[in-house]
């Protein structure tokens, strides 16, 4: 793991939406790495080394006259990273049969046990995308089905497939952090079947597979989906989310363009997770 300092920033914002998802945007073209959302905005995280003084200069929402964005920062030794996270993560349980939760949490009694430490990475079933794409697991087949996991994270949503009967998975991401702790967490979890590997779509030509899971955000799933239609093995399913019910109809329409039919969706808090099966 990188021994890197990073810079924190606690922005709060008012109203949260589209404020929140535009600012993700801006940080992330300035060079923010990592994000948290919360209740009352966002954390975010760059290295040290990749920061300046000026580095809000070009994030244009924090002049916006249409929202209330103050932020603070500060930095976070790494020694003390885990101190950081520790306050903030609690076990969340979904649906009465999956527990997420960090290493120094007790024991559950749930069928479903996923030790995630998750350090800068993002998925540890707190955001509304992550838990209703482990309901999308929970309610479908995958048993001996060969799963993607594109846009890993922390791996959650792969473990939870392997641990649900999935036999052959490929999980990706690329960030080099989700890739390093999707690693960690797919050894904590004592997973057999899953691949990890840091890139984007183009490690995808000459792949086939029963399931893919995308929980990334709308515009890269746009470009994505036609390389996911290719990948789909005939009556495979495709689960979809990290975007709005609003952008539902435009992810539906590319999906279908793609010989893909819309299955079903679960909503929470604005946030959807649909189904699509070839």
């Amino acid at each position: 793991m990188s021994n890197s300092t990073y810079i924190s920033y606690e922005f709060k914002v008012d109203p949260l939406q589209p404020a929140t998802e535009i600012l993700i945007a801006e940080l992330g073209y300035a060079g923010f790495e990592s994000f948290v959302e919360n209740d009352e905005g966002l954390t975010a995280y760059i290295q040290k080394e990749e920061w300046s003084a000026f580095i809000l200069e070009d994030v244009h929402i924090l002049s916006s006259d249409e929202f209330k964005i103050t932020y603070e920062f500060n930095e976070i030794e790494q020694t003390n990273w885990n101190e950081e996270w520790e306050k903030n993560f609690e076990p969340i349980v979904v649906d009465d049969l999956v527990t997420v939760r960090a290493p120094f949490h007790n024991k559950p009694n749930t069928k479903y046990d996923l030790v995630i430490e998750p350090k800068m990475s993002f998925g540890t079933g707190h955001h509304e995308t992550t838990h209703m794409m482990i309901q999308h697991i929970l309610k479908n087949d995958f048993k001996n089905k060969s799963v993607l996991d594109m846009g890993c994270g922390t791996g959650v949503l792969a473990i939870l497939a392997e641990k649900v009967g999935a036999t052959k998975l490929d999980a990706i991401d690329i960030d080099n952090w989700c890739y390093l702790n999707s690693l960690e967490n797919v050894e904590r979890n004592k997973c057999n079947n899953i691949s990890v590997y840091e890139g984007d779509v183009k490690l995808l030509d000459g792949k086939k597979y029963d399931i893919i899971i995308a929980n990334i955000n709308r515009n890269i799933l746009l470009a994505d989906i036609p390389k996911y239609a290719e990948c789909l093995n005939p009556n495979g399913n495709l689960f979809l989310s990290g975007f709005y019910e609003d952008d539902l109809d435009l992810i539906t329409t590319s999906c279908i363009d793609h010989r893909l039919d819309f299955e079903e969706k679960i909503i929470k808090n604005t946030w959807v997770a649909a189904k699509f099966k070839n």
